[in-house]
């Protein structure tokens, strides 16, 4: 007779596990959460200011062509780059945050927001700011800040190598920080300034299939990566001899997961200009949720990040006539939330 018989026929049942308990409760979580996103899209799909400010019904969608063309070519494509972006943005500022044992770290942390802004700069000075140039230039930059940061804490002599790259980052952030604020001094403050004023501020007004379509194999790429590192990610917020120690190629893994976060990172970035907070409070809200295991907190963070930056560009279509920067609501929010993460007591879900 098996031990599950024999507890059974004492009248006893067998308990399930606390492990079993916490991943039964993760999946459900994560499964609400993939629900509540389905809706928020579904939602904004028929949302903006078109026939009039509010929803659109399906009996207006079926009688009005114009309404079907908004849909399809611009609302559309525009809702799945916010949710990409969203996800991107939230992925990179998780995986980083662990990696670096810091929970202040954000996906422009080294230097590949700045640098993927210049690299947008200069593309709006010297190619016109055609939307291919703008995606290509702000991806090479990007990747190229992070590449910079990594041969420079090669280089430092100070700190261990979390901290070297760190001080790196901060230092690469400054230089293309310099250079952003010097290529609008000497942009046409007529026609080139404004819009890469508009851009840096962030927003999705201009994106169409082309651009989305353009950025998305980086983006899927990079979050492939992400999703499937996530459990080695529990090893590599650990210090580098008990990570060595258990069978992990620390440089070479923590190297990897990086130049993914960075690969998205950069690609939000060409078609959706500086958004900030995201990678800084969603993760935040996900450890909440779901504590601090990679392997439910990264789904977490992806699902949440890419609910609230649909959200934000809702609300940036439809709050006034004049489109709001979407990287401004991101920034107003996210600190709104932040503030409320920061002073309310921890909440067990």
């Amino acid at each position: 007779m098996s031990l599950t018989s024999s507890t059974r026929s004492l009248g006893l049942t067998p308990r399930a596990s606390p492990w079993s308990e916490s991943r039964a409760r993760a999946q459900q979580r994560l499964l609400w959460l993939g629900l509540l996103l389905v809706v928020v899209l579904g939602v904004s799909l028929f949302l903006g200011r078109y026939p009039q400010v509010g929803f659109l019904t399906p009996a207006q969608l079926r009688e009005d062509s114009l309404a079907q063309r908004l849909i399809l070519n611009l609302r559309l494509p525009r809702l799945l780059a916010a949710a990409m972006i969203g996800m991107s943005l939230a992925g990179a500022g998780l995986v980083l945050q662990m990696v670096f044992s810091n929970p202040l770290v954000e996906p422009g942390f080294l230097g590949v927001s700045q640098a993927a802004a210049f690299g947008a700069a200069l593309s709006i000075i010297f190619f016109g700011g055609a939307a291919w140039g703008v995606q290509v230039s702000a991806v090479i930059f990007g990747l190229g800040g992070l590449a910079l940061s990594y041969l420079l804490a090669r280089r430092v002599r100070y700190g261990g190598w979390v901290l070297r790259l760190l001080l790196s980052g901060i230092a690469v952030s400054a230089f293309f920080a310099s250079g952003v604020g010097l290529v609008k001094y000497l942009a046409d403050p007529l026609r080139q300034l404004p819009e890469i004023t508009f851009w840096l501020l962030g927003g999705l007004s201009s994106v169409t299939w082309r651009p989305f379509v353009t950025a998305l194999p980086l983006m899927v790429v990079g979050l492939t990566i992400l999703v499937l590192m996530r459990w080695r990610l529990n090893l590599l917020a650990l210090e580098d001899e008990v990570a060595f120690s258990l069978g992990v190629a620390v440089h070479r893994e923590r190297l990897l997961v990086l130049l993914a976060a960075v690969m998205v990172t950069a690609a939000s970035i060409s078609i959706g200009g500086l958004i900030g907070w995201v990678g800084l409070l969603v993760p935040q809200l996900a450890r909440r949720l779901s504590g601090a295991d990679a392997r439910f907190a990264l789904p977490t963070a992806l699902l949440l990040g890419s609910a609230f930056v649909v959200i934000c560009d809702d609300l940036a279509r439809i709050l006034s006539a004049g489109e709001i920067p979407l990287g401004v609501l991101t920034s107003l929010l996210g600190a709104m939330g932040f503030l409320l993460l920061m002073t309310w007591p921890s909440v067990k879900v």
